[in-house]
């Protein structure tokens, strides 16, 4: 990984001692005392980044590892989205511009939308896709259609991190699949952030939504702060086993507006918790742990050096169900994790900063091609495969956990009107492999009712198709 010292453009030469002067003297020895009412006692051997910024002034709130490599996963659609955000200022499109989905925006990894190749989406559309789902496919949509080609596209996000002053930042894709290539820090999201909140303030909605709905289907956004807790405003969330659950999000209260970054964190209701106390120190009036002499985000001079590998800690064995991005609250860190702080004097956790408040907004429409349709929603998804011998599992949906692990195109695919129809095609192929068995069957058909009928029955059970491994 090249010296963060140089423009994320160029190439650089790796140097692990460059860091700001100003970062080891006071940042950590601040940011250590922090951590002394911010607990995280399990997880002290392996500290994660964590910034807190004020936003109409840039400066330092709080930070903790702010200038480490880290990767940012779907964070990284933050700069997919400023990118397009200045080709709409620019004219080079419109949110009414139809960008189509490709072969290769198909093979993308999930979380995904699943539209098949071919399908057109509106620019708004793909924006609202991209950032409440955190849809895969539809950044590498957007940016095939943005940029002209993927390619084209990356170099233009490398541009704008340079032009921003990300200097600890490189990115090889728009979506944040894992990639060694794909890398930023807490300083520079909270760079772009603020970037995206200043400069185009009429894009906020796009991060603040809680839900999109597509036809019948309603997808809810994976950022728990939303809804939970009192002014937040959004923003984005990111999770590769690599980075660990990363946050950044934006909150205000009275004319005060904070924004938090809260990297590889090992569980999704630890990085909301986390955000949650952050933003809540940031809200006590004038409150910095430099004082009076805060620094600005700008000032911050990145670290070199390899972003931290979190796979071990995040999906490693401990953890008792697969990680992804989904997860918030039902499954508790593997390390043990519970946020807890002094605010205001008052002792607090994380999730005591959380409440069920009621919907800022109503799930948003959203669809595909140039106005809404149900019939080219149907259209664009892939036919179901049929599967023979699972006519239950085809009326059932499948299991718990089958459903829990599929991916978006799958769950897409399966909406309950399709379901109906391969449920009904899939009898007949029940009925037909079923059949075959009846000629056989007939020298122990003359003795049904006798005790050894059992074991025919017993036979005949492989007919339904074995559960599928998990």
């Amino acid at each position: 990984m090249p010296d963060a010292s140089q423009p994320a453009s160029g190439t650089r030469t790796t140097d692990h001692s460059r860091v700001s002067s100003f970062i080891p003297s006071r940042v950590r020895i601040l940011a250590a005392l922090f951590g002394a009412s911010l607990a995280v006692a399990p997880l002290a051997a392996q500290a994660t980044p964590s910034l807190l910024i004020d936003v109409d002034s840039g400066k330092v709130l709080i930070a903790d590892d702010a200038t480490k490599p880290w990767y940012p996963a779907s964070v990284t659609k933050l700069m997919t989205a400023y990118v397009t955000f200045r080709a709409l200022r620019d004219g080079r499109i419109t949110p009414q511009t139809l960008l189509t989905v490709s072969a290769n925006a198909v093979a993308q990894a999930p979380s995904k939308m699943g539209f098949k190749a071919g399908t057109q989406i509106t620019v708004d559309n793909a924006l609202k896709m991209m950032l409440v789902k955190s849809a895969n496919d539809i950044a590498v949509v957007i940016a095939e259609g943005v940029g002209g080609s993927l390619p084209q596209f990356v170099a233009e996000m490398n541009a704008k991190a340079a032009e921003l002053g990300m200097t600890g930042s490189h990115f090889d894709n728009p979506n944040g699949l894992p990639d060694p290539d794909n890398y930023t820090t807490a300083r520079d999201l909270a760079v772009l952030a603020r970037a995206i909140l200043l400069q185009f303030p009429e894009q906020a909605d796009l991060f603040k939504m809680p839900a999109i709905q597509l036809g019948n289907r309603v997808i809810k956004t994976y950022n728990k702060l939303i809804d939970r807790y009192p002014g937040a405003e959004g923003m984005k969330t990111g999770f590769i086993c690599a980075s660990g659950f990363n946050l950044v999000g934006v909150a205000h209260r009275g004319n005060k507006r904070v924004l938090a970054v809260v990297l590889g964190t090992s569980s999704g209701r630890e990085r909301t918790e986390a955000a949650a106390l952050l933003m809540e120190k940031g809200f006590q009036q004038s409150w910095s742990i430099f004082g009076s002499v805060s620094p600005t985000v700008d000032s911050l001079k990145n670290e070199g050096g390899t972003p931290t590998d979190m796979r071990a800690q995040v999906c490693g064995p401990k953890r008792k169900t697969v990680a992804s991005e989904a997860d918030d609250d039902g499954d508790a860190s593997p390390n043990g994790f519970a946020a807890a702080g002094m605010t205001g004097g008052v002792k607090m956790t994380g999730a005591s900063l959380l409440v069920n408040l009621p919907p800022s907004m109503a799930p948003v429409p959203v669809w595909v091609g140039p106005t809404p349709s149900q019939a080219a929603i149907d259209a664009a998804y892939p036919p179901v495969p049929e599967k023979k011998g699972r006519k239950a599992a085809s009326k059932k949906g499948g299991d718990k956990k089958d459903a829990a692990k599929q991916d978006a195109s799958k769950q897409d695919a399966t909406k309950p009107d399709t379901a109906k129809k391969d449920a009904s095609k899939k009898k007949p192929d029940a009925t037909a492999e079923a059949t075959p068995a009846t000629p056989p069957a007939a020298k122990p058909a003359a003795k049904p009712a006798a005790k050894p009928a059992p074991k025919p029955a017993g036979s005949a059970a492989p007919v339904p198709a074995p559960r599928p491994a998990n």
